[in-house]
């Protein structure tokens, strides 16, 4: 109830006569609340802080603008008894201040209304529209710079969200400030007018009513008038000060008093030139000598001191103990305390580099590898249906220089060796000449290459060769690596986004997925399971439909994992043979579908015998040879019972080769086979 009541208050003074005891009271708490608003403004530490200050500035100005009607009420009746007669602060301003010159005054008077209204007042309004059309014309894209961060994983969404929250409130403040900033140009023309008001009103009311001598009442009004102006004008500059620091504050974050310092008075050599033109005008005759020299010395100790600090290391170096043996060592330094800060997280997925590598980091010396790594990722983003970690690169003294490894969860999972000053050249199966350079292989698939200068590129392309520089190479053996190793970077973090995504479009299905069927961490296993069979899982909505129809009946992974494998038929036969019309299929002999059976067991948890496994994968890799050189997919089909177990064993040995169960295949897909496998 406290705002309604102070603004009703305020409303009342203008109606209701106010005694000079009460007077006296709310003019010395309008210079104090002045005062508090302007030093609130030098403290905070940047303009949002400061937020309700638009709302500050219309109720200062209301107080002020209601105490002139109260005042003026006041001098009009009672000004004939005297000075006094409007309160001892108009008197005190009007004798103590102005000296009892109502010329003085005057002259006061006009010099503060030309700082407050034609300097302050003006500056302050044109910042306050520029800054709001800026903040507001730069609003879409500083948004955009927030979705973009937030894509590539640099923020979270609850830092996007206070980073957007953040920007709304600028945009607000700013717009505010535009229009509050009206209120003090207001508010000096209304001072202005009441000046003449009281002035001309007073001197008329004392001689027609009051029987004053024209001279009695000019000198008594003009005095009384020109002590409530200044009463009132001083708040207002205070206020319009406090407005246009305000509005020339930068918006992020710093302390004003630290700032002037280190920004005006830190500089040595600014403050060393102005000590020795003080000191050469002090040497002037007929100068004030005495004012200028010791200015100058002034100013020149601290610009000394200034050097004197700046030049200074920035840790004094402890002095060498000698030791009673004679041998000299460095004291002893106290080892601080350990915390829970010492154990810094580990990266889901990071980058190690020797030192030749580190130019290829370094934007600003031409490295396009972030470049590079930050497309990948996107790409990836988009193909495996969730958002890939950020990759954090990181020197290590202790690889070659030219090398580099990539580290999942802090486990390296492959190295490769680059010349950053080279082009790899590979060749893809039919060249026509050979190339000089330095031989190598592709970090990513172990094919032969060939490190060339990058004026062979040109020759390099002519015979057939393709020819890709270093960071291209990093890059594509990252991605090689992120698809292969997608299941340990999906997470519980990572499944919960996906849910929460999945509810803005469908929040009853997200709801009765989990935690109401299935646990989290069953759906995670069961998505991790798809991704390490390299099924993408960007149809979000058919995965959770097919968990939610038989997650009552069972929350085993396995399980769960061919029904939903079975739910994205179409799609996972799209991905391997695209529009095509027909499926060429590998199909098992019936001999060895019985064997394999026979070993997995019914619920499909058992082995295969080695000897079993080892003539597998010498078939199998002789029909994927086969059906690359044709240009067609290898796809093995299977019983359901036995395509998981045969899928992680030809996940790894026999890299290119799809196995799908027989009910994976959609009934109008029609089907060509290739061979059997006995």
């Amino acid at each position: 109830m406290g705002a309604p009541l102070v603004v009703l208050a305020m409303l009342a003074m203008v109606v209701v006569p106010l005694p000079p005891l009460v007077l006296d009271a709310l003019f010395s708490f309008n210079i104090a609340l002045s005062m508090v608003v302007l030093l609130g403004v030098v403290y905070i530490k940047r303009p949002l802080d400061f937020s309700i200050f638009p709302t500050v500035l219309l109720m200062v100005t209301l107080l002020r603008l209601a105490l002139n009607v109260a005042s003026t009420r006041v001098v009009l009746m009672h000004g004939h008894n005297g000075p006094g007669a409007a309160g001892n602060v108009i008197e005190s301003f009007a004798q103590f201040v102005v000296g009892g010159s109502f010329a003085v005054g005057l002259v006061v008077f006009a010099i503060l209304t030309i700082i407050n209204f034609v300097v302050v007042t003006k500056g302050a309004t044109r910042i306050s529209e520029v800054s709001a059309r800026f903040i507001l014309d730069a609003l879409p894209g500083k948004q955009m710079a927030i979705d973009a961060d937030l894509n590539a994983g640099l923020l979270t969404r609850e830092d996007a969200k206070a980073r957007r929250e953040e920007v709304r409130e600028e945009a607000d403040f700013y717009g505010s400030m535009d229009g509050a900033s009206k209120f003090i140009r207001g508010d000096a023309i209304a001072g202005i007018l009441i000046l003449f008001i009281n002035l001309i009103g007073g001197i008329v009311i004392g001689m027609s009513q009051h029987g004053m001598a024209f001279s009695a009442a000019g000198t008594t009004y003009t005095l009384l008038a020109i002590g409530d102006g200044l009463v009132a004008q001083i708040p207002g500059l205070l206020v319009s000060v406090a407005v246009a620091m305000l509005v020339t504050r930068a918006t992020r974050p710093q302390d004003m008093g630290k700032a002037v310092q280190g920004q005006l008075f830190g500089q040595y050599k600014a403050l060393a030139i102005t000590a020795a033109l003080l000191g050469l005008m002090g040497l002037v005759p007929g100068m004030p000598n005495v004012a200028f020299l010791t200015l100058a010395a002034i100013v020149g100790y601290a610009a000394w001191v200034l050097y004197r600090k700046a030049q200074a290391p920035a840790q004094a170096t402890p002095e060498p103990v000698v030791n009673p043996d004679g041998t000299v060592s460095s004291p002893a330094q106290p080892t601080p305390e350990l915390s829970w800060d010492e154990l810094q997280p580990v990266d889901a997925l990071g980058l190690e580099v020797g030192y030749r590598l580190i130019p290829l980091v370094d934007a600003a010396r031409g490295g396009g590898l972030m470049a590079r790594i930050k497309a990948a990722r996107r790409k990836l983003t988009q193909d495996l249906g969730f958002l890939v970690p950020a990759v954090h690169i990181r020197d290590n003294l202790e690889l070659a220089p030219g090398a580099y490894r990539v580290l999942v969860h802090g486990v390296p999972v492959a190295t490769g060796e680059l010349h950053p000053d080279r082009e790899m050249a590979l060749d893809p199966g039919r060249v026509y000449g050979e190339l000089e350079g330095i031989p190598g292989k592709d970090p990513a698939f172990g094919l032969d290459a060939i490190w060339i200068t990058p004026a062979q590129r040109a020759d390099a392309e002519a015979l057939g060769y393709t020819v890709v520089d270093a960071p291209t190479v990093v890059a594509t053996h990252l991605s090689h690596l992120v698809r292969e190793h997608a299941a340990e970077l999906l997470g519980h973090e990572e499944v919960q986004q996906l849910v929460a995504t999945l509810a803005k479009s469908a929040p009853k299905l997200a709801e009765d997925l989990t935690p109401k069927t299935l646990p989290l961490s069953v759906v995670v296993r069961v998505l991790q399971n798809l991704v390490s069979e390299r099924v993408p899982i960007r149809q979000m909505r058919q995965i959770a439909e097919a968990l939610i129809e038989h997650g009552a009946h069972s929350q085993d992974p396995a399980v769960l994992t061919a029904a939903v494998r079975t739910a994205l038929g179409r799609f996972i036969v799209q991905e391997i043979n695209g529009m095509a019309p027909e499926l060429p299929v590998y199909t098992l002999a019936p001999g060895l579908e019985r064997v394999l059976q026979e070993s997995v067991g019914a619920n499909g948890g058992g082995a295969v015998e080695p000897g079993l496994a080892e003539r597998l994968h010498a078939g199998l890799g002789d029909c994927v040879q086969r059906q690359q050189a044709a240009g067609e997919p290898a796809v093995l089909l299977v019983p359901g019972a036995v395509r998981a177990v045969l899928s992680r064993l030809t996940r790894h040995s026999v890299p290119g080769l799809s196995v799908l169960a027989y009910g994976e295949v959609p009934e109008d897909k029609r089907l060509k086979l290739v061979g059997s496998i006995g």
